[in-house]
């Protein structure tokens, strides 16, 4: 079991792999043509306000109780009533989903008012985001269907497919900024069509895998039906506790909006680069873990289902541990090497690094959130996340407004780093708030060697840091280099910085291989 839940991990990292770099790609074109201006702030803001919505509906509170309570039909139940489960649940999602994007679109200007408040009296970016909202509202109609259909697949450990299709977001949008480049004049109006574009593409992608598993049937209003009834049930709690990253995010958004220009796009690349790692390990391993903990609670498998959730949070420390140091230590160099062309110029390079370093200390805190959180989502228990996922957020508020009033007090350079700061650290207490939950409840039990895997860990990431700090020139010098020695640059000190934490976790005895065994 372990074994197939390894191989799992490692097909949906590869291609949330390939999702990642095509993003990255993404975010160079952007960069390379429209910089980190009024305009810029703008179309993220745009794209920003679905994209909450896919997170917290669609991949988030949806998939947490969509993905147990289709597990538990399909362990129980006839194929024929897992098929009449799908068809209500598609009908019932299409329906409600249609009716809010009409309102959304029609309520474009009041959207744009409640995200970026600072842009109401005169600002030119206030028009152009209720614009491109418009085109890019009806994403999260696709893109929810979407998870419906990944949660399918999922479920029946086609992991592949769903991992791929955002792939096809990232290539829509490039494509979109070559045409607004070549036809447009840079009209960035442009890349909200292609986000539309996008939607469409990834839903008429995955349905014909579902088809294979002849779960497609005409979709039909299931509202009272009892699958639908338990989803819907689950799904009110789950809204809160699965979004708060993307809450947090959207509350920095609100509160740079009223910062100087480009505050909202420093902080939407340094976001970019702590996805990398966190789509790539912390939701792979979140997406394989999940469906695997619904099948042995459905099994009455105690013992199991705690060596299931153990080896999930081994493998998120020995991968997270490494990804925040390397973000850290190296998020000057990665931000030049990635995105400093054209229009994104030095200064650019250098407030995004204050974010990006202030948003890679909470890198372990998104990752076990992640991790966890398929700990109650298995046992069908959404009220309890929700509950810490609120206790977090009124901290993570608090403690935003304490960091960005003080620092524009002070007048420190980069008050949007404590934006950054804040949801780092309110990630971390709301990890730590999951753990010590399942813990009381009995639910895990750590296994035997932690303290020491902990400390062995620990001295590898500080080697790590300690030659990556002596070893990287100063970030003048990358800014002189073209782009092909700061990549060579980047990927030599990456390298060194993964051969050297390898190193030091098989010296002091780290079993690496019998970990992945035992996955």
């Amino acid at each position: 079991m372990v074994g197939k839940l390894l191989k799992s991990t490692a097909v949906v990292s590869f291609m949330t792999l390939l999702s990642r770099i095509s993003g990255l790609v993404r975010d160079v074109v952007f960069a390379r043509y429209f910089g980190a201006d009024a305009l810029t702030d703008a179309f993220f803001v745009a794209f920003k306000i679905p994209n909450l919505l896919r997170r917290q509906f669609a991949e988030g509170a949806f998939s947490q109780a969509f993905v147990p309570v289709f597990t538990e039909y399909k362990s129980t139940k006839q194929h024929e009533e897992v098929k009449e489960l799908a068809a209500d649940v598609t009908g019932t999602l299409g329906v409600i989903l249609f009716v809010i994007t009409v309102i959304g679109v029609l309520a474009a200007p009041i959207l744009v008012v409640i995200f970026a408040p600072g842009w109401i009296d005169g600002d030119k970016r206030f028009p152009l985001t209720v614009e491109m909202l418009r085109f890019t509202f009806p994403y999260i109609l696709f893109i929810s269907l979407t998870a419906l259909a990944g949660g399918i697949l999922n479920t029946y450990g086609k992991f592949a497919v769903p991992a791929f299709t955002p792939v096809l977001l990232n290539i829509c949008l490039i494509v979109a900024a070559v045409i607004s480049s070549s036809y447009f004049d840079e009209n960035i109006v442009v890349l909200a069509w292609g986000v539309f574009a996008a939607g469409l593409a990834q839903i008429l992608f995955q349905l014909p895998f579902v088809m294979k598993l002849r779960l497609v049937s005409w979709p039909r209003w299931g509202w009272r039906k009892p699958g639908v009834h338990k989803i819907r049930k689950l799904m009110l709690p789950a809204i809160f506790s699965s979004s708060v990253q993307q809450i947090n995010l959207l509350i920095d958004y609100w509160i740079a909006s009223f910062l100087i220009g480009g505050s909202i796009s420093w902080l939407y690349y340094a976001d970019r680069l702590v996805e990398f790692p966190l789509g790539v390990f912390g939701i792979a391993i979140a997406t394989v873990i999940l469906p695997s903990l619904s099948t042995k609670f459905a099994e009455a498998d105690p013992k199991r289902f705690n060596h299931t959730l153990d080896w999930g949070l081994r493998l998120s420390l020995l991968i997270g541990a490494p990804a925040t140091v390397g973000l850290i230590m190296l998020a000057g160099p990665l931000l030049s090497t990635i995105f400093q062309y054209g229009d994104f110029d030095g200064e650019d390079v250098h407030m995004a690094q204050l974010a990006l370093i202030a948003y890679s200390i909470g890198l372990l805190g998104f990752i076990y959130v992640k991790v966890l959180s398929p700990g109650y989502f298995a046992r069908q228990d959404t009220k309890t996340p929700m509950k810490i996922a609120i206790k977090s957020m009124v901290f993570k508020i608090v403690l935003t407004l304490i960091l960005v009033i003080s620092m524009m007090q002070l007048s420190y350079e980069a008050p949007h780093m404590g934006l950054a700061l804040a949801t780092a650290l309110s990630a971390l207490l709301q990890s730590w708030l999951l753990f010590r939950g399942l813990v009381k409840e009995g639910v895990y039990k750590p296994d035997p060697g932690w303290v020491a895997y902990l400390l062995k860990v620990g001295l590898a990431c500080a080697v790590m840091a300690l030659v990556l700090y002596y070893g990287v020139d100063n970030l003048l010098n990358w800014a002189t280099w073209d782009v092909y020695k700061r990549a060579f640059n980047v990927l030599l000190w990456v390298g060194i910085g993964a051969a050297v934490y390898l190193f030091v976790l098989v010296i002091t005895g780290v079993k690496i291989k019998q970990l992945l065994r035992h996955a």
